[in-house]
């Protein structure tokens, strides 16, 4: 950028204008001269008063003073000559913002001038003595204190002014910052003072007058070799997120999300400053820390010229790189930097927290990091100042905790180290802004930097060309560097028992995962239709790739940040996204299975990580029922396998996926315990077994054809890759005790992924879980009832064991909710108890089979006995008790409801579902004017009906007329119309004395047979016509044949004796002759 510029460096260092004429003499002339001259001037000031004139009156005076106050502040501290020299000055300089009687009159003619000498002179104090104290520190900051108000104040100030103050500036941070650190010394105890005061003025300037190339040149040369200060990335961040928000606002207008940071850091940018000022500064501010990624390499941090000069010894002997401590906090400084381009790229992206302590959901090391200073807890952009002491010791502890961050973090950790208070939470992410920049926009900004950042010491195959120009890396020197993993060889590494070969370059991981997990947030951000850059997605599938290995090269915090942050990853449509399936799933197979995540939880917050894990998997879900046998690209077949001839890393069809999917499922439900997560696994289990039996039915799937078919068949828990890192490998990787999944999976997975095994495992798995670690949770036992009645309703056949098992479960757990004590009982209580009742209506109106075998029937009716009266009518232990004798008292009305509605759908509904209006209405549609308008005699008419009301809920219509069709007219008929609390209901009811069939000759089909015998009236069919058949003929040639008499009277009367009175009245046969018989 400033290529055809020419850097002040040279002009900086040759400038003599801290140099006195005391110099020339000897040391001891001068501390005397200094002593006699400065002190009455010092004291002058602490005494005067209101009107006090200054002695010096000539500008000759005051020139020969500044020579002798400048010699002054290059003296020992061990007297009061600094000091004063020091008071002397500050006041002076005071000349450029409000005149006062003390500052010699000279100094009020010509602020301008003399302020620049003093600044040149002031340079003397800011040089390290031998022997510092908290006096020099305290002097420094008096120094600085005055430049900041200067700055500010000052109304009167030129050109030339401004670019001594900030050549000043740059000078002394160069003087304390580009050494290497000394702990406990003057530079570790001012940095932050020291490079917040340079940024602060610098932006004052470019609001007053914008420094030319040159100054931007040489600031950016110099913060480059101040680097290795915690303070100079975290006061960067500050700024550059201030300047930001500022920008933001103008560029995309005010209905765009706003980045919010606190006061303290808003308030560092001048309000008077214009949009055009703030654009051009901002881009100037943001590439002034050069290439951040540079600080994951300490052999180019260690290339400066002020760590050369002391690379060489007093016996001329080069010293190694490990002997210099400040290079032990790059893995923090490195991290802090991609933290605070992360917090821009969020805020471009529109998804910034809205509290001021957020943070982006990313995992941090938080051990290899300093744990006892605020800075490890608190974004750079959002931390308040600190106090400028700093204890020695917690600076000591510090290191100490960094060097052995690889020992500390086996030990367990109480909470989790988490960088934002935010990530604890369960509130969800802020989508991005529909007036966001689009993805090549943001990766022209920041790409290179995180590209770079991303694959910071990864072990990559010898085959792959880590090309610069794909991601713009500086130097070839860095490139190599990061191949390598480290320029110190590992006898140099093992020299010094603070450093590690195998462990110091995995301090760099979380500065790593920070990049990664910006990185798929920005392309989680693509708009639809939306074209991304082959150049960046194919960099981009190669960093996931590579984060997403569980195999030797793991690395947890990588892994935990690319699952953290990506999704929605599956469903951005991204050109090529499917390549990357395998790895997610080996990676999802790695988190959802284990239900500690031990290695993780120094990370992350588990329950975060497994929300993100469930997220992907359900967009993983649908790719084998969409795409099938189609086989998916593989970018690097088999480049991470040294064995040319094995399966890892080979191309395998999306269909042969499915099985590991549903056993990372099966996996995931058997370990979670957040309810959140829990309801959202079983949502994509009915989802699963929806699908796959949808396509079972249509004859879509594609295992049922041929080879394919033996395939998938042949795909179980062991080839189907569920212990491989990429899939299709057929040996696991690292042993069980790295890989907890494997001894779950071991036991709970399927061999088969037909919808009636998926079911089976479904209902297997829900039941045993509902009745035991599910059943005190209202919101899983809620969706796990659900659950049970979508699986109710796939049409796949099922052995009638596995059905009887869904019914008892859910039978088991009303009697338990129903037997807990009463203090318990509220109306979350009953709510789950109703939704039990409602399940089992939803299973018995679909399989009414189940009643046909009495152990079912029995316990069903027994719940809802149990929901109606409040106990059963017999008990394991107890007689049986009547329902006459019993009190009613049912857990609650809502529940007596819903058994009672259970008990309707046992009664009414079974064996007559559906209807034949349809199932979505369980009632009949029939009502008295679709009766009158389809009767076939014009007598009917409204006042035909006479209605009834049954126990003050139950309304009867009657009609007692035949309706002209195929009821017979010679019979009495009645149509009721039954209206109650369970519905409406028509029957049809005729009175016959002898059975009805169909006419001898009448050939009567089954399904005519079947609506012969119906009672609902509408459900026959309207064109068979039934007649009364004759009285069938006896049969008297079976059974025993008696011959018995007829007798009119019993036998006894014929022994009676006649009197004259019977004798009187003949018999009928004497009275009756032919003539008589034939009238008859």
């Amino acid at each position: 950028m400033y290529s055809e510029w020419r850097s002040l460096h040279l002009v900086i260092q040759n400038d003599q204008g801290n140099t006195s004429v005391l110099h020339s003499y000897p040391e001891n002339v001068g501390r005397e001269v200094a002593n006699a001259v400065v002190r009455p001037l010092g004291q002058a000031l602490i005494t005067s008063s209101v009107g006090s004139e200054s002695i010096l009156k000539t500008d000759k005076e005051v020139k020969w003073t500044m020579e002798v106050v400048c010699y002054g502040l290059t003296l020992p501290l061990d007297g009061d000559t600094v000091k004063y020299c020091v008071d002397v000055y500050t006041d002076w300089i005071m000349a450029l913002v409000l005149p006062k009687d003390s500052i010699p009159l000279p100094v009020i003619k010509e602020p301008n001038l003399y302020v620049q000498s003093i600044l040149k002179h002031l340079q003397n104090l800011f040089v390290p003595r031998p022997d510092p104290g908290s006096s020099q520190i305290r002097l420094c900051l008096q120094v600085l204190k005055a430049v900041q108000k200067l700055a500010h104040e000052s109304t009167i100030m030129a050109r030339e002014t401004w670019e001594v103050l900030l050549l000043f500036l740059l000078q002394i941070n160069d003087t304390l910052l580009a050494a290497p650190t000394v702990q406990g010394g003057i530079a570790e105890n001012l940095a932050e003072k020291l490079i917040g005061v340079l940024f602060e003025v610098w932006l004052l300037a470019c609001t007053r007058c914008f420094p030319t190339p040159p100054y931007w040149k040489t600031a950016k040369e110099m913060v480059a070799n101040w680097r290795h200060h915690p303070a100079v990335v975290e006061q960067w961040s500050k700024v550059i997120c201030a300047l930001t928000s500022r920008l933001l606002r103008f560029t995309y207008g005010p209905s765009f999300p706003p980045f919010k940071i606190p006061d303290e850091d808003a308030g560092l940018i001048p309000l008077e400053m214009d949009n055009e000022c703030v654009a051009q500064t901002w881009f100037r501010f943001l590439h002034m820390l050069s290439n951040p990624v540079d600080l994951s390499n300490p052999a180019i941090i260690s290339s400066t010229p002020k760590f050369q000069e002391q690379f060489l010894n007093v016996s001329g002997m080069t010293q190694e790189l490990n002997q210099y401590p400040c290079l032990k906090h790059l893995p923090q400084i490195f991290f802090r930097a991609m933290r605070g381009i992360s917090c821009l790229v969020d805020a471009f992206l529109g998804i910034s927290r809205p509290r001021s302590d957020s943070a982006p959901p990313t995992p941090v090391n938080r051990l290899s990091m300093p744990q006892s200073t605020a800075t490890n807890t608190t974004p750079p952009h959002n931390r308040r100042h600190r106090a400028v002491t700093v204890n020695k010791v917690t600076m000591k502890t510090s290191t100490v905790t960094t060097a052995h961050a690889s020992k500390v973090q086996h030990q367990p950790s109480s909470t989790s180290p988490l960088s934002s208070p935010n990530q604890t939470s369960s509130e969800p992410r802020p989508l991005p802004a529909p007036r966001r920049p689009k993805v090549n926009s943001i990766l022209n900004l920041f790409g290179s930097w995180l590209f770079d950042a991303a694959f910071v010491h990864c072990k990559l195959h010898n085959g792959i060309n880590r090309d610069s120009s794909m991601t713009a890396i500086a130097t070839q020197a860095s490139v190599e560097f990061r191949r390598k993993g480290s320029q110190m060889s590992t006898d140099t590494m093992a020299s010094n028992p603070m450093f590690d070969a195998s462990e110091f370059p995995d301090n760099y991981e979380a500065g790593r995962a920070e990049a990664c997990g910006t990185l798929c947030r920005i392309f989680c951000s693509k708009k639809t239709g939306e074209e991304i850059l082959p150049a960046y997605l194919s960099r981009f599938y190669m960093l996931l790739i590579q984060g997403l290995q569980i195999a030797d090269f793991v690395c947890h915090p990588v892994l935990a940040s690319v699952i953290l942050n990506s999704p929605p990853l599956f469903c951005c449509d991204l050109k090529g996204i499917d390549v990357v399936v395998p790895y997610f799933i080996s990676a999802l197979e790695t988190i959802l299975p284990d239900r500690e995540l031990s290695k993780f939880k120094i990370y992350v917050n588990p329950t975060e990580l497994r929300r993100a894990s469930i997220n992907i998997l359900l967009s993983l879900l649908p790719l084998p029922h969409h795409f099938g046998t189609i086989k998916s690209e593989v970018v690097l077949e088999g480049k991470f396998s040294n064995d040319e001839s094995s399966a890892y890393d080979k191309p395998v069809t999306f269909l042969s996926l499915k099985l590991r999917l549903v056993n990372i499922l099966i996996g995931a439900l058997q370990t979670e315990t957040d309810p959140n997560n829990t309801q959202m696994i079983l949502g994509a289990m009915l989802n699963i077994v929806q699908d796959s039996a949808l396509l079972e039915a249509i004859g879509c799937q594609m295992e049922t054809n041929g080879g394919e078919n033996n395939l998938f068949k042949s795909h179980s828990r062991t080839n189907s890759g569920i212990s491989t890192a990429s899939g299709g490998s057929t040996e696991p990787t690292t042993p069980d005790s790295e890989r907890p999944a494997q001894a779950l999976l071991r036991d709970y997975a399927l061999h088969t992924d037909t919808a009636a095994g998926l079911l089976i495992r479904s209902i297997h798995l829900v039941t045993q879980r509902l009745n035991s670690q599910w059943r005190q949770d209202m919101s899983i036992s809620l969706a796990a009832l659900e659950l049970l009645s979508g699986l109710a309703k796939v049409k796949v056949v099922v052995d009638p064991a596995d059905r009887k098992r869904a019914i008892s479960s859910v039978c088991s757990y009303i009697v338990y909710q129903c037997s807990r004590p009463a203090p318990l009982h509220s109306r979350d209580l009953h709510s789950m108890i109703v939704a039990a009742f409602q399940c089992l209506c939803v299973w018995l109106t679909e399989h009414p089979d189940m009643l046909d075998e009495k152990d079912c029937l029995k316990e069903v009716l027994e719940i809802v006995e149990l929901g109606i009266s409040g106990s059963k009518s017999k008990n394991s232990e107890q007689e049986v008790k009547y329902k006459g004798d019993k009190e009613p008292n049912p857990a609650s009305m809502r529940v007596k409801d819903a058994a009672e509605a259970t008990l309707t759908c046992i009664m009414q509904l079974l064996g007559a579902f559906p209807s034949p209006s349809g199932p979505a209405s369980p009632c009949s549609l029939v009502n008295e004017t679709t009766l009158i308008k389809y009767s076939r005699l014009p007598t009917i008419n409204k006042h035909s009906f006479r209605y009834f009301v049954l126990d003050n809920s139950v309304i009867l219509a009657m009609l007692e007329q035949p309706l002209g069709n195929e009821q017979n007219d010679s019979f009495p008929s009645v149509t009721v119309l039954i209206r109650g609390t369970s519905g409406r209901f028509a029957w049809a009811q005729q009175l016959c004395l002898l059975p009805r069939g169909a006419k001898a000759n009448q050939k009567v089909s089954i399904k005519a047979h079947k609506e012969i015998f119906n009672l609902e009236m509408f459900s026959r069919n309207s064109t068979n016509t039934f007649v009364p058949e004759p009285r069938p003929a006896p049969k008297n040639d079976v059974g025993l044949k008696h011959t018995v008499k007829q007798r009119p009277f019993p036998e006894e009367v014929d022994k009676i004796p006649f009197v004259k009175a019977d004798l009187s009245i003949p018999d009928l046969h004497e009275i009756v002759n032919q003539e008589v018989s034939n009238c008859l």
